[in-house]
């Protein structure tokens, strides 16, 4: 089987404007989540949210901005990280890569909300003629990934994985199976979204799913903490380039390591709630490892879906410990969002990425805000940095979305030093 490895990563996140600084705030246990200061979130019933910590403002070109909705903008500025980092052009056919044989998959739950909610607002206030005429290729959910494919100038196609809060880990599966099936030589691939905007705000709060601790958002997202009591919505950006080994060893790329296999599953039981007995879940976790070859004594970390909600994160320790069994014992977990909050679309490709360099630098970053673990849960939650063992390590990523969607990555650090 072709075996695909990761040779460029890049991010924009609540934790920093890059990776390096996403990735260091990570291990240092910092929280991104802030108290919203907008006139519209005044009224809200949750008033926390976790912003980028640099706005895209700060560096996408002001006249390029208004034709891209926050979400394209956000994977722009992480497609050109994770594009340079693996040694490519940016904005151009680089010379390394045959067009025809480059594909982007870049997930997004929802798409380009603020440009369809914005421009809403300015029809009804303004009158039609002030509505962008931009706006249907600012909204589509295809925006940042077909904006990305410009970017790059991939030929090889272009997709838009939708599945909810699982779309960037399932994009990335889309990507494994485009370079296993032999129609690509390169992927760029992973999620984006933004949907801090007050109607998202008040929609979520309205189906009880966003915490209420208006008064200490730092301390609002707490996975497997008996006081939690929902999710903190964040925005951003990952993503990673992915290469066939063969391609990535003939033009002397840097390999981070590879992506091993995947798993997707529907739990058709609830659009929203997950099904309780975990099935959907420990069934994704389980063709992950089949698909990698793995067993479930090889994974060293699972870096979890975790979002911090009453149901969401008692099924999840609990599919954990069915899918690995009494590997259980040897696997710490670890939740990123409670310092990230959720990024929606966004988080799988960001997880994903995080668990590929707990591997590289053998940490797992702590879950913060546990301070009352939830009694036998039969999981490791790591609360500090925990460190790994040395040699060729695998880790498991998990995206759960509204739907039923299940999607488990799994990464390794093999080939690193190739």
């Amino acid at each position: 089987m072709t075996q695909v490895v990761i040779t460029g990563l890049g991010a924009t996140t609540p934790l920093g404007g890059d990776l390096a600084s996403t990735w260091q705030a990570m291990l240092a246990g910092t929280p991104g989540v802030h108290a919203l200061t907008e006139d519209w979130a005044a009224e809200l019933p949750v008033r926390i949210a976790a912003h980028v910590l640099v706005d895209p403002s700060e560096v996408i070109d002001r006249v390029q901005a208004r034709r891209l909705d926050r979400a394209t903008q956000l994977a722009l500025i992480a497609a050109q990280e994770a594009w340079t980092d693996a040694g490519f052009t940016w904005q151009g056919q680089d010379p390394e890569v045959d067009p025809q044989r480059l594909s982007v998959s870049i997930g997004s739950g929802i798409g380009g909300l603020h440009s369809l909610l914005n421009n809403w607002d300015t029809q009804r206030d303004k009158g039609p003629r002030r509505v962008s005429p931009f706006t249907i290729p600012m909204l589509m959910a295809n925006a940042p990934a077909a904006n990305v494919g410009l970017a790059v100038h991939a030929k090889g196609g272009v997709h838009t994985p939708v599945s909810a809060c699982a779309s960037s880990n399932e994009a990335i599966s889309l990507g494994l199976d485009l370079l296993r099936l032999g129609r690509a030589d390169v992927v760029v691939a992973g999620g984006a979204e933004a949907t801090i905007h007050p109607l998202p705000m008040a929609a979520f709060a309205q189906m009880q799913a966003l915490s209420k601790r208006n008064d200490e958002p730092e301390r609002a997202s707490r996975p497997w903490d008996r006081g939690r009591d929902g999710f903190v919505l964040g925005e951003g950006s990952a993503v990673l380039v992915l290469e066939t080994l063969e391609h990535a060893l003939a033009r002397g790329a840097k390999i981070y390591g590879t992506i091993a296999g995947a798993g997707i599953t529907a739990d058709s039981h609830d659009i929203v709630q997950p099904d309780p007995s975990g099935e959907g879940q420990s069934g994704a976790m389980l063709k992950a490892l089949a698909d990698s070859g793995l067993q479930p004594s090889d994974i060293v970390h699972v870096n979890a879906h975790g979002t911090s909600t009453p149901q969401g994160d008692l099924t999840e320790a609990h599919s954990i410990r069915v899918g690995l069994g009494e590997a259980t014992d040897q696997v710490v977990v670890t939740s990123t969002k409670s310092m990230t909050g959720h990024l929606l679309g966004g988080a799988g490709s960001l997880e994903t990425i995080a668990s590929l360099l707990a591997l590289r630098d053998r940490l797992v970053p702590p879950t913060i805000n546990l301070e009352d673990p939830e009694p036998d849960l039969e999981i490791d939650v790591a609360t500090s940095p925990r460190p790994l063992p040395e040699g060729d390590l695998a880790a498991i990523n998990n995206s759960f979305g509204f739907g039923g969607h299940n999607v488990a990555v799994v990464v390794t650090n093999a080939n690193a030093n190739c």
